[in-house]
């Protein structure tokens, strides 16, 4: 079975599901059911019933049984006039809404609400029905129910917003999975059962990481204690990489005045996803969603020679971005957020195609300290401009060209793997997109390095030349871990929890066995902490199998039980995570060696 066939196969599910819903729910009122990557959905609405988990499986048992009954799927064509008296008799509002929205407009933003002008040049529209229920839809479907074979199965309920719009009530989202067979159907179970094991969001709790407070706002983490020195170690690996490469660490401010992102041109390209702006002093100010203009002004501070080109100004950069309720996700989607940010300005294009070589090399070092892969880990995109598309790119077909060319050659001389995607480019400019693939195996962008040719001109970001005359420069735009919050989600999620010795928050847990084992305890737990070893000890009157549950389950690498045997010898056994076979160590070796683990950043243990 093709993707196309699949498509099909689960197109025609959707409707099924919706069929079963009113089967069982007479009242019930739908939304859209489009298909979706691997399965589909349909949103519902029923009067006085909130649907469960329960529910999920009597839907589906119910599914199997009209699929037997060899149901048709009913193609009929009629006005759009015609189809609105149909959904206003059935009571499917939301249809009706949709409909007069294409009658009125003559458009509307839903697939399954399209026009189809006939040959004849009359608009007219398609529904399908299946059982009793009808649907106004493009198609196309199966001839009947007999015909699906993929395997499915109902996966989870949610709430959506009816036209993602939270103003709009809100309706059930039933969620289904379909593939071409079984085995594939419990594959992608199992590795779904695994993500939710690795689920940041769980682990972050489970593990004491973070929180969220409705008190303080949605998409606003708070960082603990361990969190924090997570990102302390990210933030500090970072800045300590790119000062040996030469780049200048500055700090600017969180906020700025609204003219500073007019002039750069973000406020109207970006303006939906930017808070809006604060009356101070009869002046407008905002908190600022990128840190670009700010560098540029620090730039601008003082004339500027040849000699300091490539000028590499980086910050950990604060920024803010609203993003809707329904598409914050734990420490993915957040609406305050740092960003391992950089700005290079280049004198001309022979350095800027060395500083973006350096920019991959950066990258793809500190990829390697992670112990991701390229192809399985992670992957290349050229994001490339649409040049009729004046709204959403700068007009400057001859810099586009030269931008993309030398990104792309970039790429291939490298001989990296790569894939191009038209009209993903950033309004300034060409990009390199850095896509990661989650524990779902789906592929999100992490950071991205930018050509920018925009910014130069709206700034006057020039320089003196060697002929004593001011040229205009390059702008690189890069990051080189991306925002630490999603960077972290990934990492929580790659290493489930199990972050490697330099990263972990405690590295070494202590356990005594007794009361007359405690001085020995923080006597070695001092010496640990003076060699700057992150450690934690517990004293406390739990039993010793409790104590050592509870640092297995905190995946802290190494465990340290402290009894009578160890109280008479110089030696340690340690409980190495992972391992079922402790490692006797005497105790300044043991400390020697964990330095030396942490200093290499190294995935062993």
């Amino acid at each position: 079975m093709n993707q196309k066939q699949l498509d099909l196969q689960r197109h025609s599910l959707a409707h099924l599901l919706a069929a079963a819903v009113l089967s069982l729910w007479p009242k019930a009122r739908f939304g859209v059911g489009p298909v979706i990557e691997n399965g589909f959905y349909y949103d519902v609405e029923i009067p006085d019933c909130q649907l469960t988990e329960t529910d999920l499986l009597k839907i589906e048992k119910r599914m199997k049984k009209l699929k037997e009954q060899k149901l048709e799927f009913q193609r009929r064509e009629m006005s759009v006039d015609e189809a609105v008296a149909l959904f206003k008799k059935l009571g499917q509002t939301y249809k009706v809404e949709l409909l007069n929205d294409l009658k009125t407009k003559g458009t509307t933003r839903l697939d399954t609400a399209e026009a189809e002008i006939l040959s004849e040049g009359k608009s007219k529209i398609s529904v399908y029905q299946t059982g009793e229920f009808i649907d106004l839809c493009r198609g196309p479907h199966l001839k009947n129910t007999k015909e699906l074979t993929a395997a499915f199965k109902l996966d989870r309920l949610a709430g959506a917003y009816w036209r993602g719009n939270e103003e709009n009530p809100m309706l059930t989202r039933l969620y289904g999975l379909a593939f071409t067979s079984q085995p594939e159907l419990d594959e992608y179970l199992a590795m779904m059962e695994e993500a939710k094991k690795r689920d940041h969001r769980k682990l972050g709790r489970d593990l004491d990481l973070f929180v969220f407070s409705e008190t303080v706002g949605k998409g606003l983490p708070l960082w603990t204690e361990k969190g924090t020195i997570i990102r302390r170690e990210l933030e500090n690996f970072i800045i300590e990489e790119e000062t040996k490469r030469g780049y200048k660490h500055v700090m600017t401010p969180d906020m700025a005045r609204l003219a500073l992102y007019e002039k750069s041109g973000h406020y109207p390209y970006y303006k939906e996803s930017m808070y809006p702006p604060m009356e101070i002093d009869e002046d407008k100010f905002m908190l600022r969603p990128m840190a670009c203009p700010h560098h540029f002004e620090l730039y601008l501070s003082r004339p500027r020679s040849y000699r300091e080109l490539p000028l590499r100004i980086a910050e950990l950069a604060k920024l803010y971005r609203y993003e809707k309720s329904g598409e914050l996700t734990g420490l993915m989607r957040v609406r305050n957020f740092c960003l391992a940010d950089a700005h290079i300005i280049c004198a001309d294009e022979k350095q800027a195609k060395e500083e973006i070589n350096g920019v991959l090399n950066l990258i793809e070092h500190i990829a390697d300290i992670f112990g991701l892969t390229a192809g399985k880990n992670y992957s290349y995109r050229l994001s490339l401009g649409d040049r009729k598309n004046e709204k959403k790119y700068f007009k400057d077909d001859k810099a586009w060209d030269a931008g993309e060319k030398i990104l792309k050659e970039v790429l291939k001389e490298r001989k990296t793997k790569f894939v191009e995607a038209p009209d993903e480019a950033a309004f300034y400019g060409p990009k390199i997109d850095f896509q990661m693939k989650n524990v779902m195996n789906k592929e999100d962008t992490a950071f991205t390095v930018q050509y920018d040719f925009v910014m130069p001109k709206r700034f006057n970001l020039n320089y003196i030349n060697q002929k004593g005359n001011e040229q205009e420069t390059i702008v690189i735009h890069r990051s080189s871990i991306g925002a630490i919050e999603r960077s972290i989600a990934f990492l929580i999620e790659h290493y489930a929890g199990a972050f490697p010795l330099w990263l972990c928050p405690v590295q070494v847990k202590i356990v005594s066995v007794g009361a007359d084992h405690k001085k020995y305890c923080e006597e070695l737990s001092n010496k640990l902490a003076e060699a700057g070893i992150r450690v934690e000890t517990d004293l406390s009157n739990e039993t010793v199998g409790h104590k050592i549950r509870k640092a297995v389950n905190e995946k802290v690498p190494y465990m340290l039980v402290i009894g009578d045997k160890e109280l008479k010898s110089d030696k340690l056994m340690v409980r190495v995570r992972g391992q079922e076979k402790l490692l006797e160590i005497p105790a300044d070796k043991f400390i020697d060696k964990a330095k030396e683990l942490i200093k290499e950043k190294s995935l062993e243990l």
